[in-house]
């Protein structure tokens, strides 16, 4: 802070009779016929003054009068999009706080302001006013009024060469350092250098002396051949420093005023450039001032604006009526803090950081994050996301009716992602936490967070969780890739030791002493793909893979873009079949809505537009689509998915959302309960929706919330986001097959070749959580035989043994169940999910 301090204290000119100013009166002083630099047109010539006159005449000839102008450094914005076309900002990023405005942008007010407090007679001269020069210096060293020394256009050429400085500061501040020192610096150090090195430049770049006057004049005379005098003011005005880290007349107007460069008052226009004169002793934000705070009213920066209104009237510049009215009006600052960092985005912090770090990682903006973030905090950007502000609200407001931010005793964390399906479009982002990167607010309690629960540990800090038996369907995927069908069955009993398991990419795991439970201790000795699906049973999908390549499930999960979020391999033994790996919230979203999308997965994305400062386009990442599985299996995957939530685990969410489209889903809960999750999809939207156990373990089963059980608040949480989703993108029915063993669910028997289309069950009215089983009694399609094989175990039994409870579903059977294979209960099922 006291770094920038002087920065801004010397920014706009410290007034004082050394350095440049005193030597130039010296020259005069030492000669009996007076030194004068006399500016005739653009042309400089230095009257003689003797043999050491000359020698200073050659050196000022022969100084360089060309001035490189760069971009100036301008804040980057981000923006969220409402569903009429409206921007609204999410955040904004800089590292000097400036919007660059055109000449009819800016008030006449401030234009005049500026001459008359910094240099009256801008227009007479052609960039250097010896005159004012010598006047202020003698003025300042008698102790009276402070004044301008140095002309508009030298004081450009100042900030034009401090800009430079500061900004080859960045890439230079690690000079010096081997790659291991640099890598092995933390965010903090890294930022400490550079500030260093930006201090030493500003300092060098605004000593106090003859050399570097002279210097500045010679170029403030080229900067005049080659600009007229308006672009010069203009320049002066978007680049001059109000304070702190405001740059610019449009932010100072911001800042100061909540209004803009065209909009101030007078009065207004006058205090500002007052503040230019000297940004620590006249800015506005500091009301607890004792010399320039609001208790006396201002005092230092009502002086110097009514300096700058004096010499306004004098130039006639402005009337005295208009001066008698800003004079009597009080210095009344209205400070409008921007919109700095992503805390500023509320709610939608954690996707505004999501789409920060993508940022840091696009090859466009640099060559590494630190150079890439660098430059979009300077370069002016306006990035236009993806975020769907009425997906995100639904988020924001289901979290918080039904998870609290901390809960005594638990590291609890709640997380919502939804992606678009067929564009991998990122809708909405939000968690159970407040948004810091602020130590001291870190500190405060466990309700803030920096760490993004949603993404991978490079996009947010957060190492994943496990996603139970949500990550079945990716063996359910193999399952049908290697050509069973839905209807074939398995040895699902519970044992001790379930052998050897096929590995063709490692070689066979043992599984050893691993025995998984189902959750309600289920027994049955022979559940089909389909049943095990509906009812999430572990030993099901157990029996399963020890019939599959465990490499292939492994596959088949990448192939839907999971991954750890650690960063790691998949771990593919045994126990990862029910969902044991570490994965980000939203990988899972991205995978179901590679399902719903017919098995051709979208890799995510969270920009649609960049737009650079000239209004020019950037090519924002792109999404990559892949077929992750073919329609057929995909449609499988559908008909199984679409029973886990008439039917299945997952009836609570579907009941829970309307208006009622085509969904598929599943669940998931890990051992003892600790995380949960719910992820499914319309084939427009996928969300996935997890109370998870950020650190540490909890029972969520034996714990209550004010909404209810902490188990269920996936329940309470996913059908409000995937309402909002049907209401505004509704939806269309997915195509279903029975998979390779069997014809599609409507298809004439023996037709398995196309997969059909499949609506919602009928006869089932929204919400009313019944669902129809299937009707009369028949044969299975295609002929007699349980699909895949063998005829229905116990003749209408329960899979494995037992009655059906209370002897079916009301309504009788699941939606689309094959006929002749046997009704199960819904409210009875086994629930692992």
């Amino acid at each position: 802070m006291e770094a920038r301090n002087k920065r801004n204290r010397d920014f706009a000119e410290t007034r004082t009779p050394v350095g440049v100013i005193g030597g130039l009166v010296g020259l005069v002083a030492a000669s009996a016929a007076a030194a004068t630099l006399v500016v005739v047109g653009i042309t400089p010539a230095i009257a003689t003054v003797g043999l050491a006159a000359s020698g200073t005449i050659g050196m000022f000839e022969n100084l360089p009068s060309y001035l490189q102008i760069g971009e100036l450094s301008q804040k980057s914005d981000i923006y969220a999009t409402r569903s009429d076309g409206t921007p609204v900002l999410l955040a904004s990023f800089y590292d000097q706080n400036r919007v660059e405005v055109g000449w009819d942008a800016v008030s006449q007010y401030v234009k005049d302001a500026a001459v008359a407090g910094e240099d009256p007679r801008y227009y007479d001269h052609g960039g250097i006013d010896l005159q004012g020069t010598v006047r202020a210096a003698v003025t300042t060293a008698t102790g009276r009024e402070t004044q301008g020394g140095s002309s508009i256009a030298q004081q450009y050429v100042k900030n034009v060469r401090v800009q430079e400085c500061e900004r080859e500061a960045g890439a230079t501040a690690l000079d010096g350092l081997s790659d291991e020192e640099s890598a092995a610096l933390t965010p903090d150090q890294r930022h400490a250098l550079v500030e260093e090195a930006k201090l030493a430049c500003y300092d060098t770049a605004t000593e106090t002396t003859i050399d570097r006057k002279l210097k500045e004049m010679r170029l403030a005379i080229g900067v005049e051949k080659r600009y007229s005098k308006d672009e010069i003011l203009l320049g002066y005005l978007n680049i001059a420093g109000f304070g702190g880290t405001v740059y610019g007349i449009e932010a100072a107007a911001n800042y100061y005023f909540s209004t803009s460069a065209a909009g101030v008052t007078l009065a207004q226009a006058a205090s500002l450039m007052a503040i230019v004169n000297n940004p620590v002793k006249f800015q506005l934000d500091r009301p607890d001032s004792e010399t320039n705070g609001v208790a006396n009213g201002y005092a230092e920066n009502t002086r110097r604006r009514d300096y700058i209104l004096t010499k306004m009237l004098e130039q006639k510049k402005v009337t005295q009526t208009e001066f008698d009215e800003a004079i009597a009006t009080p210095v009344q600052p209205a400070i409008m803090e921007p919109s700095t960092g992503c805390q500023t985005a509320a709610g939608s912090a954690y996707f505004c950081d999501y789409v920060k770090n993508i940022l840091q990682t696009d090859p466009i903006f640099g060559e590494d994050a630190q150079e890439r973030f660098l430059n979009f905090r300077r370069g002016g950007y306006d990035v236009y996301t993806t975020l769907d502000l009425d997906l995100q609200n639904a988020a924001e407001t289901a979290i918080a009716n039904n998870v609290p931010q901390a809960y005594p005793g638990w590291d609890l964390g709640a997380v919502m992602s939804s992606v678009q399906v067929g564009t991998g479009r990122v809708l909405a982002m939000a968690q159970n936490k407040v948004y810091s990167q602020d130590p001291a607010v870190l500190a405060i309690g466990p309700q803030y967070t920096s760490i993004n629960y949603n993404t991978d540990y490079a996009q947010g800090g957060s190492s994943g969780f496990q996603p139970g038996s949500s990550y079945k369907v990716f063996t359910l995927a193999q399952w049908l890739n290697e050509g069973h069908g839905l209807g074939e069955r398995v040895d699902s009993r519970p044992k001790s030791n379930w052998g050897v398991f096929q590995d063709s990419c490692e070689g066979p795991h043992f599984a050893g002493g691993w025995n998984p439970r189902n959750d309600a201790n289920e027994s049955g000795a022979n559940y089909s793909a389909l049943e095990s699906t509906i009812g999430s049973i572990n030993t099901g999908f157990v029996g399963m893979a020890k019939r599959l390549d465990l490499c292939g499930i492994r596959k088949t999960a990448e192939a839907f873009g999971v991954h750890r979020a650690d960063g790691d391999p998949l771990f593919q033994g045994p126990s990862a079949v029910i969902g044991t790996n570490e994965v980000a919230p939203l990988s899972m979203a991205v995978a179901f809505a590679g399902i719903a999308n017919n098995g051709v997965t979208c890799t995510p994305i969270a920009i649609d537009r960049i737009v650079g400062r000239d209004g020019a386009e950037i090519p924002p990442p792109k999404t990559t689509c892949t077929q992750s599985v073919s329609p057929d299996v995909a449609a499988a995957m559908h008909y199984a998915l679409a029973r886990v939530m008439t039917s299945g685990t997952a009836q609570q969410s579907w009941n829970g959302t309307e208006p009622r489209v085509p969904l598929i889903g599943k669940t998931g809960t890990t051992d003892g309960a600790k995380d949960t999750w719910m992820v499914g999809a319309s084939s427009k939207v996928a969300t996935a929706a997890a109370v998870v156990s950020v650190n540490g373990e909890a029972n969520q089963r034996g714990i209550s919330f004010d909404s209810g059980q902490a188990a269920t608040a996936r329940h309470r949480m996913w059908p409000v986001v995937m309402s909002v989703a049907a209401a505004k993108y509704g939806g269309d029915p997915f195509t279903e097959s029975l998979g390779p063993s069997g014809p599609p669910s409507n298809a004439p028997d023996g037709d398995s070749s196309e997969p059909t289309e499949v609506g919602p069950p009928e006869g089932d009215a929204p919400g009313d959580g019944e669902t129809d089983l299937g009707g009369d009694d028949g044969d299975v399609p295609g002929g007699g035989d349980v699909p895949g094989g063998g005829d229905v175990p116990g003749g209408g039994d329960v899979p494995g043994g037992g009655d059906v409870p209370d002897g079916g579903v009301p309504g009788g059977g699941v939606p689309g169940w094959p006929d002749g294979w046997p009704d199960i209960d819904a409210p009875g099922w086994p629930n692992t999910g």
